[in-house]
């Protein structure tokens, strides 16, 4: 039994990230004892204009943070600290401090941070891949973070700081959550081989999902963002439309986002696309047991996508972009589909592909979906497997 400080700057809007974060910490509390040191985007997102300039000055240190982790070191008394996204709040002042208390840290890296000013690698439909060895230019230059090029300045010098201020060796173990995020860090970061592990989430199972129900259309759950391929969706439901006519088969977006308005649009002028809004709850147990299929078109490089995790809970085919760690869930021909990333014309032929299957075809890959699931996401095979890891820390 290991005592872990789990360390989380939250988002101002809750994503699949929050989630994985809070899966984890159920996870690892099952088995060790787990305490959390959590900090608040949104308190900065509520201040005031004059606060700002003091918000920039804490992104490079922020000794509040630094104070409020040091005490939760000397009252929890860690044996590693877990840390998962540490900015804006939590700034690099937790990797300091960490280092100065020889705590040693082990990092999940949910996306690219901390070796992107956005955190994607993709910005304005660009791959930004020489930002993994510290070019930060096209980044600020494109507004990769919070669409601002003035931030991402900030961000590009915060984290040019912390990585020549030697505080990331005390990192014993950079926890990837796909094959495919682990060897972009490999071939691109510098990091060595042997502090670079990959372990896909796990993921509660429901024990009694719902009956077979297919109500014929297709079903997008995201932020309505670019890099989530809104854009690619709706062309491809133009492909259809033009292919199909009335028979093209219903689509429904939900979710927030930039884009929000622009999918109303889409959903006022066509009678085949309808706005969900953001579905929680009851509304989205019900809009996903309904579904034909998920979708999941991102054009940028997905660190995972845990979309596809619940469309296979719920026995849903997954069509989907080749995209990072999207290709290592959905298999090809058997559990789903994948089109290239930006191909709105593949994801329609893959759209058409399942149109022409029976319902027990169907329904055949969305049960293939779960059997996945099952085998490779379980808890247990999670826990064993990060148990290894962390048993290696403590054990140096």
């Amino acid at each position: 039994m290991v005592r872990i400080l789990q360390v989380f700057n939250r988002y101002v809007h809750m994503g699949g990230e929050e989630k994985s974060v809070d899966r984890i910490y159920q996870h690892l509390g099952e088995e060790h004892v787990v305490a959390r040191c959590f900090f608040e985007s949104r308190d900065w997102a509520r201040a005031s204009a004059l606060a700002i300039p003091g918000q920039l000055i804490r992104t490079f240190y922020n000794h509040g943070s630094r104070r409020k982790f040091e005490e939760m070191i000397q009252t929890f008394r860690p044996e590693v600290a877990l840390f998962h996204n540490v900015f804006p709040v939590g700034s690099p002042s937790l990797y300091h401090a960490a280092a100065r208390r020889r705590v040693p840290v082990i990092h999940y890296v949910h996306n690219f941070r901390p070796f992107s000013v956005g955190g994607t690698l993709y910005s304005n439909g660009q791959f930004l891949e020489e930002a993994l060895g510290g070019d930060y230019r096209r980044e600020v230059q494109t507004g990769a973070w919070q669409g601002s090029r003035l931030k991402s300045a900030v961000m590009a010098r915060v984290l040019r700081r912390l990585h020549a201020s030697g505080w990331l060796e005390n990192v014993r173990a950079w926890v990837c959550i796909s094959e495919f995020l682990r060897d972009k860090l490999a071939i691109g970061t510098g990091v060595g081989a042997d502090r670079l592990f990959a372990l896909r989430h796990s993921w509660d199972a429901m024990k009694n999902p719902p009956p077979p129900d297919d109500r014929g259309y297709y079903l997008f759950l995201g932020r309505l963002v670019d890099v989530k391929g809104v854009e690619v969706l709706l062309e491809a439901w133009r492909h259809l439309r033009a292919r199909l006519g009335p028979a093209t088969p219903a689509l429904h977006i939900g979710g927030e986002g930039p884009l929000a308005e622009r999918v109303k649009v889409e959903a006022a002028r066509h009678r085949d696309i309808k706005y969900l809004g953001l579905v929680t709850g009851e509304a989205k147990h019900a809009a996903i047991s309904g579904c034909r299929a998920m979708l999941a078109p991102s054009v940028w490089w997905e660190p995972l996508g845990l979309v596809t995790y619940e469309a296979y809970d719920y026995g849903k085919p997954m069509l989907a972009a080749r995209s990072g760690g999207l290709s290592e869930t959905v298999v090809a021909g058997l559990t789903g589909f994948l089109h290239e990333p930006g191909d709105a014309a593949g994801l329609a032929d893959d759209v058409l592909i399942l149109e022409s299957m029976s319902l027990s075809e169907r329904c055949h890959m969305g049960a293939e979906g779960r059997v996945w699931l099952l085998s490779e996401c379980s808890p247990a095979r999670w826990k064993a497997s990060f148990g290894e890891v962390l048993a290696g820390i403590v054990a140096r």
